[in-house]
């Protein structure tokens, strides 16, 4: 279950001063006073009641500033920058119109999934998503879906506003569902270019099994396509990756075309 902080301070933070705090120290989360440090400027970032809905105001009023946005529910605050960045979520209740012309898959509720990077939330604003929780061991797994995994219930509990929740990186599993009403969450994500290597999956926790990958990468497509459009080195290639490329999911891939072939 996400490890859940308690800050011992929250001085309400302007997003340019925890920015600079941030910006100074890193977002280290395998450092406990790092992590601790990112804690509490979240949470003094959450207890500026007034610093996002501000944002917004700015962002609409300045129609040339496509940048700020990048999906139908999340906010960069700042992109990636010192092992970190900073987003806003925004989780719609069942009944808001979004959701019913979105459905719930646009909001990632009802899919049980694990992430391949840590990162802290907070509640801002509103009831808060409620998620159901396990855990299970990233390492004893190779990522076939329709593999099973020993996952873990560990319990369900909502991220109602100020509380603080870390996530760990191929350990927390969790399933979202919708607040009771409309609801917003702030993130600090950490960051590292080695995690795109690294899969995140979606499970079917009745079956205990791995349902899909979420985060198939740029470089794994770049494999099928030469592969599939390439010559012999293009396959030489692939079975080289197959049984010494250091990422488990590249050497899946290859595995998977050479097999095809």
């Amino acid at each position: 279950m996400p490890r859940e902080l308690t800050p011992s301070f929250c001085t309400p933070l302007t997003l340019a001063e925890c920015l600079a705090q941030l910006d100074e120290h890193g977002f280290d989360p395998a450092d406990e006073l790092s992590l601790q440090n990112a804690a509490s400027l979240l949470a003094g970032l959450a207890a500026n009641r007034g610093f996002l809905g501000d944002l917004l105001i700015d962002l609409l009023a300045d129609a040339e500033d496509q940048a700020s946005g990048y999906g139908p529910q999340a906010i960069m605050l700042a992109g990636p920058r010192n092992g970190y960045f900073l987003r806003a979520n925004i989780w719609p209740a069942r009944g808001d119109p979004v959701f019913e012309a979105s459905g719930a898959a646009s909001f990632v509720y009802g899919l049980p999934h694990d992430h391949n990077f840590d990162f802290l939330t907070v509640g801002y604003f509103g009831p808060g998503y409620v998620s159901d929780y396990w855990e299970y061991d990233y390492a004893s797994v190779s990522g076939e879906v329709g593999e099973a995994v020993d996952l873990r219930c560990v319990g369900r509990s909502q991220l109602s506003e100020g509380r603080v929740l870390h996530y760990r990186a191929h350990r927390d599993v969790h399933c979202q569902h919708p607040p009771e009403s409309l609801s917003v969450s702030l993130n600090i994500c950490a960051a590292n270019p080695a995690q795109g290597w690294f899969d995140q999956y979606r499970f079917d926790t009745e079956a205990g099994r791995i349902a899909g990958v979420l985060n198939a990468s740029a470089n794994e497509v770049l494999l099928r396509l030469g592969v599939v459009l390439g010559e012999e080195d293009a396959r030489h290639c692939a079975q080289h990756f197959a049984t010494h490329h250091p990422s488990a999911a590249m050497r899946r891939v290859a595995s998977t075309m050479i097999r095809s072939e």
